[in-house]
């Protein structure tokens, strides 16, 4: 039971807000690249979480990112690393605000009536309520949510198989081919509950075996879930769902509005409650008030109108989680030479590379949109 309740949460913080932006990434770009991009991206993620699940293992005291990067790189880099993972962080629960609200609404806003910003505050006030818990709660939460969430998407794809047309993912096109690079890796990322996951397990093997099948089974659940709505859909709308409704019907879309707003709301407790452990744990601040700035900043910065959620996720992606994973790089170095004195392989740096691209790649991307 412990390890199904750490798998839950660890799937939990995965499987987000960017299953609905993969759908229509995947009508751009084709849906065989996309395919290839996880496979690719996979493996990156799984590296890049295995060694820093190493360091949190290999170290005596209890952190969270910011804590293990002063620990290993000294007090300046704790400060940069606390901003770009807040960066990341808030980044996500922002989208998540963004498309939980809006699954909420279009679920049952037909019936009760009611704005968008409603059903915002009512996803919002039930995510923070179970945050002020804490991980105990969370876990259970997590574990059964994600049972449901597992039935939601058989159940959405019975419904939707027989509409499934293979012409839909003939073509592709390279002018998209690195569009899908920061959703995918926003996507596929879980090193922010991996201290989590230690607390809960405790134990070397059981933690790499979540970290493995964890991001393994989501991408799996991330193609299969593309497969349905690109193979369903003509054209792939922007929230992947919405565009269903003249194919599948009402019913079917309300279906897949309620699945919408379960996989928002796993990753939005699991990663609002990290945000709040760097607070208290590595920063001194009081407990309510880490709960606090962790909850009321993302629904700050949606009222001050960020709410473009493909936007948000692919720059959080490339951009926040891309220097999180070019600082766990270093970080895994240091750890080596100070508790084990061994040397990293060079080939690390290589992959770190691939992520400092991957950032400028996703600068022009944004150049490009706000021209």
């Amino acid at each position: 039971m412990k390890f199904l309740k750490a798998l839950a949460v660890f799937l939990g913080t995965i499987i987000g807000v960017g299953i609905f932006g993969l759908p229509f990434i995947a009508f751009k770009v084709g849906f065989f690249v996309l395919a290839g991009y996880f496979v690719v991206m996979s493996m990156v993620a799984i590296l890049i979480n295995i060694i820093y699940a190493r360091v949190i293992l290999g170290t005596d005291r209890i952190h969270r990112f910011p804590g293990y990067v002063q620990e290993y790189l000294g007090s300046g880099w704790k400060k940069f690393s606390f901003f770009i993972m807040a960066i990341g962080l808030i980044g996500a629960l922002l989208a998540y605000l963004i498309v939980g609200g809006n699954f909420l609404f279009a679920y049952f806003g037909s019936t009760f009536g009611g704005s968008i910003i409603f059903y915002t505050l009512i996803f919002f006030i039930i995510g923070a309520f179970l945050v002020h818990r804490g991980v105990k709660s969370v876990s259970s939460v997590e574990l059964i949510l994600l049972c449901f969430l597992f039935f939601l998407l058989v159940a959405f794809f019975v419904k939707a198989f027989p509409f499934i047309n293979v012409n839909n993912f003939k073509g592709f096109d390279l002018g998209y081919i690195v569009l899908p690079y920061g959703v995918i890796l926003f996507s596929l990322w879980g090193t922010s509950v991996i201290p989590e996951i230690k607390e809960m397990l405790g134990s070397s093997i059981a933690l790499k075996k979540v970290i493995v099948s964890g991001i393994v089974l989501s991408a799996m659940i991330y193609v299969f879930f593309i497969y349905i709505i690109q193979g369903a859909s003509s054209v792939v709308s922007e929230d992947a769902i919405s565009g269903l409704e003249q194919a599948l019907g009402s019913n079917v879309i309300r279906l897949g509005f309620l699945f919408g707003v379960i996989t928002c709301f796993t990753s939005f407790i699991a990663l609002s409650l990290t945000l709040k452990k760097v607070l208290w744990y590595d920063f001194g601040l009081n407990k309510n008030l880490s709960w606090f700035l962790t909850s009321f900043i993302p629904l700050g910065l949606f009222f001050l109108g960020f709410r473009k959620f493909i936007e948000v996720i692919s720059l959080t992606g490339a951009v926040a989680l891309g220097i999180e994973a070019i600082i766990i790089v270093f970080l895994y170095k240091k750890f080596l030479a100070k508790k084990i004195f061994q040397k990293m392989n060079p080939l690390w740096y290589l992959l770190a590379g691939v992520f400092v691209l991957g950032i400028v790649l996703e600068f022009f991307l944004f150049y490009a949109r706000i021209i």
